[in-house]
């Protein structure tokens, strides 16, 4: 009898009970499916959301019941503490990445069938891009295969809809009182900034960003081959540039002086009365001159040139003119995260041709993150071949553990590096353009690459028998039992402080750094340490620190004196190779209120970028801190410049909303450097904030010393952003309105003047709208559309755009084909789309179904 039953158990166990093929692991993977559903972000306890997975069985192939060898691993933003529900486990690995694995109480999974775990955490989860894709079920040994209906970035592919308050409200335990965006909400917001009317400015006149002093007639000039070009020595490059562009256009310049023709004349006077980088440009029929302060104030000179280019039919026009000018800020940054997901050298000199067009001068690039290394070091391979790739290796020995939805294959999203020769290519091609390189080597938190990857070459080195070679670099310690976890959610992610490796280490990268720049014909400047976020918990069982502690004389008493000994060891190691040191303003901080003492710093400059101005947090004033203790201060805020952010407050927009619900375009554009505290209007959840120093409940400290506000910077963070395209429509069109407040002051800023402030952006607007996207789309890059907003009023239809001048398209067919939109009072409603569109780029679809069906009713 007990042979029989076992027979019995045998012969009716599902499919894969035993050994499973690769096949049935593709089979299943390819047939089932993985959702995830979001039911509320308004639970009873503050900042939290409740959300669901759901594992539809559609394939042919059963899941077992009971214990077995086979995981499913999915990226998720938001860390879920392990539980158990239906027999399967949702457990916590690293970063983003979970696995759910089946339990002896798992009943199995027959084909047709479905379960579903619910699950909460914090803080909350509205948006399609807070759920990354990619999804894959493991079974040892077999190769892992991704669930096809994640393998997509359509996202709504595998989330089911957001559509109710519930899930797109956010609880903070008061109302969340940004509204999400409707067309009719678009609309009202679109009215209030552009009005009924376009501006009165001429879009070809208005070049971005803003010159200083700005003279047109109504003349015009034609620029042709009969134009001679005459420069200095001095200016020869800039020169050359010009004529490069100029002949894409299909505009060749003379080469020989000739007295009776038209001359562009291109001179470079130091003795010029205007600040570094100006320079006057004279327009008139017989000469166009470009006389320039210094090189790149030549070139600048160059690019406003160029932006007054219009063309008419076969000719190229210029108006007849002069302007004079010079930038408002030293420092106008753009930050750009690859080390999170890597999108390749392509998208990057593209980015610096845009940076150049603009007057932006500093590209800070973000190179190294917990979720990659992204630049070859000489000497140090495990740095790129396993640190520069996620994938599916538990030991970590051949990649990083996979993340931000990378999937279980090195050819996944995000992966790759710049080699050297890739490197060297993009410093010479920025330094053409005026544009300088800052580097930035992401420690001692943020540095989980660094960390595997040396781990890893330990291990290579001590199986060859050089134990002494193995440690000199390695940035953790073995056996340090110290936890912690990150706000990326990490547990192993920082460098340890207290190793002389690490040291070793960054010295190593820093010496490699400057071999690059020289190859390159430049000269290292500033090596950007990164410093933020270190989680507390780190080193605390560190038996290294504990010596250190020992050691009399190091001014290190406890885990508290780790962070600025850290600091003042890099000070001292770039001050002896002749750099500045940068950092991220917490990584220069003791405390919310106190700065490290910049005395102890060696270096003659240390330079912060400020970004944390969340106002209610109660740090907003770290920048103005720093700037009065003798930091050079770059203001970078979340509130204003983080790119990463949505466009708008929909559950449709890409990106990250920690420091606000979205940034519009119109938001970074009125951005006012020169009153840090006046650009505090809303708090995260949308309250109005009408006292500044009685939300935070203290005075804030004046700005004592101007001069250390060295300027803006805007940052794009990629943990979203896994392609090219995508990275491009975040930064741009809002990385023209960054260009515009770096470079010019404008008069609204002086009293905050609402009319004047409406106006000015117009004019941007408009010139944005019907000059700038094409120069941008001609280039080669992608960018952002906002939707139309829509009015239905008496039956009639009006639709407005955020940017004047963009044309409108609707669809009758749910989107199959498409047609101008000229002003039609009545349209169908049964299925009604509208878009705006510029060139070949179109903005997400809009219905307007609903608004016309809730018109209706209300008449």
């Amino acid at each position: 009898m007990r042979i029989l039953i076992l027979l019995l158990l045998l012969f009716s166990l599902p499919t894969w009970a035993t050994n499973w093929t690769q096949q049935q692991l593709a089979d299943f993977a390819k047939g089932s499916t993985l959702h995830f559903a979001v039911d509320s972000n308004q639970l009873a306890e503050a900042s939290r959301f409740r959300a669901a997975i759901v594992l539809h069985n559609n394939s042919s192939v059963a899941l077992p019941a009971g214990q077995h060898d086979w995981q499913i691993y999915f990226h998720l933003i938001r860390r879920v503490d392990t539980t158990e529900q239906q027999g399967l486990r949702i457990q916590h690995v690293q970063g983003d990445l979970h696995s759910l694995s089946p339990t002896a109480d798992f009943a199995g999974l027959a084909t047709g069938q479905q379960v579903q775990l619910v699950f909460e955490s914090a803080p909350w989860l509205v948006s399609y891009s807070d759920f990354m894709p990619r999804a894959f079920i493991v079974s040892k040994p077999l190769q892992p295969e991704v669930f096809a209906n994640t393998d997509t970035e359509d996202l709504q592919q595998f989330v089911l809809p957001l559509t109710r308050d519930a899930q797109l409200q956010r609880n903070f335990g008061s109302p969340d009182l940004v509204a999400i965006a409707t067309p009719e909400r678009r609309f009202a917001s679109n009215l209030a900034l552009n009005g009924t009317h376009n501006s009165n400015a001429n879009p070809a006149l208005r070049i971005i960003p803003t010159p200083q002093q700005v003279n047109f007639s109504k003349k015009r000039i034609k620029l042709g081959a009969h134009w001679q070009l005459e420069f200095s020595g001095a200016a020869s490059h800039e020169a050359r540039y010009l004529q490069q562009q100029l002949q894409q256009l299909g505009i060749e310049l003379g080469s020989n002086a000739d007295s009776k023709q038209p001359l562009i004349e291109l001179t470079i006077t130091p003795a010029l009365p205007l600040a570094a980088e100006g320079y006057q440009l004279s327009l008139s029929a017989k000469r166009i001159s470009l006389n320039a302060k210094d090189n790149a104030g030549a070139f600048y000179a160059v690019q406003s040139l160029l932006a007054l280019l219009q063309q008419q039919g076969d000719d190229w026009l210029l108006p007849e003119g002069n302007i004079t000018d010079q930038p408002r800020a030293a420092w106008r940054g753009m930050h750009y995260d690859m080390a999170r997901n890597f999108h390749g050298k392509d998208v990057t000199l593209r980015l610096i041709d845009n940076m150049a067009r603009y007057k932006l001068n500093k590209l800070h690039l973000h190179l190294t993150e917990d979720e990659g290394w992204r630049l070859e070091i000489p000497g140090l391979p495990e740095l790129t071949s396993v640190g520069a790739y996620r994938c599916f290796d538990l030991t970590e020995q051949q990649c990083l553990l996979t993340q931000l939805g990378t999937g279980p294959h090195k050819q996944g999203s995000g992966n790759g590096y710049y080699s050297t020769v890739d490197f060297i290519e993009i410093l010479r091609y920025a330094g053409e353009r005026h544009i300088e390189v800052i580097p930035e080597i992401d420690l001692p938190g943020h540095a989980r690459a660094a960390i595997v990857a040396m781990n890893a070459r330990y291990n290579r080195l001590m199986a060859l028998g050089q134990p002494d070679a193995a440690r000199a670099y390695l940035l953790a310690e073995p056996g340090d039992s110290s936890q912690y976890i990150s706000v990326q959610n990490y547990t192993d992610n920082a460098a340890n402080v207290c190793l002389p490796s690490t040291y070793a280490f960054v010295d190593k990268v820093i010496y490699e750094l400057q071999q690059l720049y020289r190859q390159a014909g430049q000269t290292l400047h500033i090596f950007h340490m990164g410093g933020d976020e270190v989680a507390a918990g780190a080193w605390q069982s560190s038996a290294a620190c504990q010596q250190l502690f020992a050691a009399p004389g190091n001014g290190v008493s406890g885990v508290a004196d780790l962070k600025p000994y850290f600091v003042r060891q890099l000070a001292q190691l770039t001050a002896q190779r002749g750099l500045a040191l940068a950092g991220w303003e917490d990584g220069l901080m003791y405390d919310k209120l106190n700065t490290f003492e910049r005395s102890q710093l060696t270096n003659p400059r240390i330079l912060a970028n400020a970004w944390d101005n969340i106002w209610e947090w109660g740090v907003a004033d770290r920048a103005y801190r720093l700037a009065n203790n003798g930091y050079q201060v770059i203001l970078s805020p979340g509130t204003h410049l983080y790119f990463d952010h949505p466009h708008e407050a929909h559950p449709q927009e890409r990106g990250y909303y920690w420091a606000t619900r979205f940034t519009g375009i119109d938001t970074v554009f009125g951005f006012m450097p020169d009153d840090l505290y006046a650009n505090a209007v809303t708090t995260r959840d949308g309250a109005d904030i009408t006292d500044l120093e009685k939300l935070l409940g203290r005075a804030l400290p004046p700005l004592l010393q101007p001069e250390n506000i060295v300027g803006i910077q805007g940052q794009v963070w990629t943990e979203t952003i896994r392609t090219a395209e995508q990275l491009e429509q975040m930064m741009y069109p809002r990385l023209l309105a960054l260009a515009e407040r770096a470079w010019h002051k404008a008069g609204w800023e002086h009293n905050n003047d609402t009319n004047s402030r409406q106006t000015d952006w117009r004019s941007f607007a408009s010139r944005l709208a019907q000059v700038e996207l094409a120069r941008l789309a001609k280039q080669g890059s992608s960018y952002y559309l906002p939707p139309p907003g829509a009015r239905w009023h008496n039956n009639k239809l009006t639709i407005n755009t955020a940017l004047p001048g963009l044309s409108i398209e609707f669809s009758l067919d749910g989107g199959k084909n498409w047609q101008a939109y000229s002003g039609q009072s009545v349209l169908p409603a049964e299925s009604l789309l509208f878009r705006s569109r510029a060139g070949a780029v179109t903005s997400r679809s809009v219905d307007l179904s609903p608004v016309r069906a809730t018109a209706d009713s209300a008449q």
